[in-house]
């Protein structure tokens, strides 16, 4: 059995990859009906999908085409198989409109609109050609050790440089545009001078635009800015339970439940009997507001034996002391306790 032999990194041999700027500009240039200048923008977000399932759809091709081959790796026709697999997916693509109409007039025919749909449709059928007889054969045994090994596949091409993601992206970038023929993932509009371009490529709403969020890498459309900052994990946002601080949203809850001012907490007192659930910073407006309750909860623990009747009628003497009110500094059952028993004394 021949070793594994790592993919090698020759992209300068990789024909259909490098040609794919000039292929695009040959198929825009035949669909621009006479206009000069294109726009081109396409959904990045989408694109980079796209590129992770051309890459994952390779390694997929490159297993399937050599289980069982005692003299054959994956690396070894990861190059040859990449050229193939490009070449296929950009023939379907290209009929891919006209089918599409077709299948519109057959009644009961399902469509996509989906672009990720679609391709990977594609791909299911280039995997299904290049899928040797052992892999067919086995393909119902082995169906957990085939996700390991085209997993292992497509990190060992990561590793190595192979078909980078720039390349994958042109790639991606033409197929999308071939297969979304109503161009809801990308710009169609032309443009019969270069300053009507460059001046639309400003507003186009399929630009490229970065989070303003410190920490955020993320770039996506113009267009989906809103829903990006809606769920954007470094946004700053006003406290949820209105306490001064700006918060990152990504540190809200944690903020919520440790240390905002806002946070609700159980009264101290909660364990002699008062059931407020209070904001952490107005405890002591809160004590000294319920003092009187406070007093008579902790006089009960004190005094177990009293009546009820009994400890209010020495409540009434207590508060007539200069110094009750100074009772509520015990924010606590046990402090409260040592300054009543004095209180108490004093009496």
């Amino acid at each position: 059995m021949r070793p594994e032999e790592p993919v090698a990194v020759q992209e300068n041999v990789d024909v259909p990859v490098l040609d794919v700027g000039s292929e695009q500009k040959k198929v825009e240039a035949m669909k621009g009906g006479g206009s000069l200048f294109s726009c081109g923008f396409c959904d990045i977000e989408l694109v980079h999908k796209l590129a992770q399932v051309l890459l994952m759809g390779l390694s997929a091709a490159c297993v399937d085409n050599t289980t069982g081959d005692l003299f054959k790796s994956p690396a070894l026709v990861a190059v040859n198989m990449r050229k193939e697999m490009v070449e296929y997916l950009i023939q379907r693509s290209d009929a891919f409109v006209a089918e599409t109409l077709i299948a519109e007039l057959n009644e009961g025919t399902e469509t996509f609109d989906n672009p990720i749909e679609v391709i990977s449709i594609f791909l299911d059928d280039f995997l299904g050609l290049k899928r040797n007889l052992p892999s067919r054969v086995s393909s119902w045994l082995i169906g957990e050790w085939r996700e390991d090994k085209i997993d292992e596949f497509v990190h060992e091409m990561v590793m190595s440089g192979f078909w980078l993601m720039d390349r994958r992206k042109s790639v991606a970038e033409m197929l999308l545009k071939n297969v979304d023929h109503q161009s809801i993932y990308h710009c169609n509009m032309k443009f019969e001078s270069i300053e009507e371009l460059q001046a639309h490529k400003t507003q186009c709403k399929f630009r490229a635009v970065s989070c303003s969020s410190e920490g955020c890498r993320g770039t996506f459309c113009a267009m989906n800015l809103g829903k990006h900052e809606s769920t954007c994990p470094f946004k700053l946002l006003q406290c949820e339970q209105k306490c001064p601080e700006i918060i990152m949203r990504c540190e809200m809850d944690k903020h919520c439940i440790t240390v905002c001012p806002m946070r609700l907490i159980n009264c101290p007192f909660h364990q002699v009997g008062c059931q407020s659930a209070i904001p952490g910073c107005t405890l002591e407006q809160h004590c000294s507001e319920f003092l009187q309750a406070h007093v008579l909860q902790v006089l009960c623990v004190i005094h177990k034996d009293g009546s009820e009747d009994d400890l209010r009628l020495w409540l009434e003497q207590l508060k007539q002391l200069p110094s009750f009110n100074q009772l509520a500094e015990g924010q606590t059952v046990r402090a409260l306790t040592w300054k009543l028993k004095d209180l108490e004394a004093e009496l």
